[in-house]
């Protein structure tokens, strides 16, 4: 049991990291959005070519991969969310913008499927079977190194939101658009930057990922399910939430697997999450008068 637990939070971490940058575009803009787990997919490829192709290390991609991710994301929401959302000023979650989400992902999945094939990859590195032993726990190492990662980008990316002149920017429109863009703020810029951030976020749970998981142009939508359950469940536009609701997703996820075959335990964990939403339809820290 105590295993299944020291996996689950492992796991779990990136779970919480993966949705973090789901739960700050929402937060922020207003916008769910579809193609997030499509974009992780993206993140992941880039890192595979970096560590294939240039000889990186695994981690060593972060410093090509999160500024693409930055770019990528801005780009995005400035040539193709923002025009959606410009036209939608008075409307408080844009339907719009979400459809235009789920079409890009759609377009960015089949793309990469149509050049990649369906193939599954894998990511050769020096620890990439390595376990650690305390006592009687075992620990896989690309899943210590992938916590500890996820441990100080959470760090850096709450610093970045409390400490820094952006970071303050950014939650202010989050909280009152209007009354930020009186205040002298851009706020068309400060969305795309979020969105932006949000996709740099994306893209180090990508670098977490990839020596431990194989890759393959669908994968985004496993992850992509499970990071919109992991902010429902921590409440829509919580940052904490989407921590904490990450690692209880993976100690379910894991423990549950000691008592049903593996690939049955995300059931336990969606009957699980259908049952809370019924107690606390808000999530864990969202506010009820927020619907």
């Amino acid at each position: 049991m105590l295993q299944a637990v020291v996996q689950g939070i492992l796991m779990g971490s990136v779970y919480g990291l993966i949705a973090l940058g789901l739960t700050l575009i929402f937060g922020i803009m207003r916008v769910i959005n579809f193609g997030h787990g499509t974009f992780l997919m993206v993140a992941m490829f880039i890192s595979y070519f970096g560590i294939t192709y240039l000889g990186l290390h695994p981690y060593l991609t972060l410093l090509i991969v999160v500024p693409a991710m930055f770019v990528i994301g801005y780009a995005t929401n400035r040539w193709l969310i923002q025009p959606v959302l410009n036209k939608e000023q008075d409307v408080r979650e844009p339907i719009s913008a979400l459809l235009l989400t789920a079409a890009i992902s759609i377009v960015i999945e089949n793309g990469f499927l149509a050049v990649f094939k369906a193939d599954y990859r894998v990511a050769k590195s020096s620890f990439s079977g390595e376990t650690i032993q305390l006592g009687s726990i075992i620990i896989n190492t690309p899943k210590l190194y992938a916590f500890f990662l996820c441990a100080i980008v959470t760090l850096l990316f709450y610093l970045f939101m409390n400490r820094t002149e952006m970071g303050r920017r950014i939650r202010a429109v989050g909280q009152d658009r209007n009354a930020a863009k009186l205040m002298g703020i851009s706020v068309d810029k400060t969305f795309s930057i979020a969105f932006g951030t949000g996709m740099a976020l994306l893209g180090a749970a990508g670098v977490a990922l990839l020596p431990f998981n194989q890759l393959y142009p669908a994968i985004g939508s496993l992850f992509g399910t499970t990071a919109f359950v992991t902010v429902v469940l921590g409440g829509l536009g919580s940052i904490p939430g989407a921590i904490i609701g990450g690692l209880l997703i993976g100690i379910v996820e894991s423990v549950s697997s000691l008592f049903v075959p593996y690939t049955l335990s995300p059931m336990i964990v969606l009957y699980g999450f259908l049952i809370f939403l019924f107690i606390r339809p808000s999530g864990l820290f969202g506010s009820p008068h927020d619907w």
